[in-house]
């Protein structure tokens, strides 16, 4: 992924909700064209941040099974407030129906007290070519595994509290 659009994970319910934060810095690469004499979070990274923490959250409640989720839908979206540098988005997403393999999620972001961006988010989580039961393809056995052991690695970092 180009952008990590999440600094910590500050709480997790399994199989329910996730809160994390991402504190929006001067150097952000993307600021240097959105806007030079403006600068803010383009609205579809905020939209991504909704989806990074919503991909966070169903990975960790499935123990890292799913090797791929995709974003199927982004339904009512609304955008609020810009967020500039300095200022901290927090992110929050809930599960709001899951019926195998998809997720139906409500998401927000949030600058202090007042909304950011707001939108109904539809994944779906998937398995790479290789782990399919009619595979008939060639086998890489271990790109499962590496791609669950990145997910789990960048979890754990954004976890973590130091």
């Amino acid at each position: 992924m180009r952008f990590c659009l999440l600094d910590r994970i500050t709480d997790i319910q399994l199989g329910k909700s996730i809160t994390a934060t991402k504190l929006l810095r001067a150097e952000e690469d993307y600021l240097r064209d959105h806007f030079p004499l403006f600068p803010v979070m383009p609205g579809v990274l905020m939209v991504e941040a909704l989806f990074q923490a919503a991909s966070h959250l169903i990975r960790a409640s499935e123990d890292f099974g799913p090797t791929t989720i995709d974003l199927v839908e982004v339904r009512a979206v609304k955008f609020a407030d810009f967020v500039q540098p300095g200022e901290t988005l927090k992110v929050e997403a809930e599960i709001t129906k899951h019926n195998s393999p998809l997720y139906t999620i409500k998401a927000q972001g949030t600058k202090g007290d007042a909304v950011a961006v707001s939108a109904k988010l539809v994944l779906k989580t998937g398995r790479l070519f290789e782990d399919a039961p009619d595979s008939t393809g060639p086998v890489i056995p271990s790109m499962s595994e590496y791609c669950r052991d990145m997910w789990r690695k960048n979890y754990q970092k954004l976890t973590s509290s130091t």
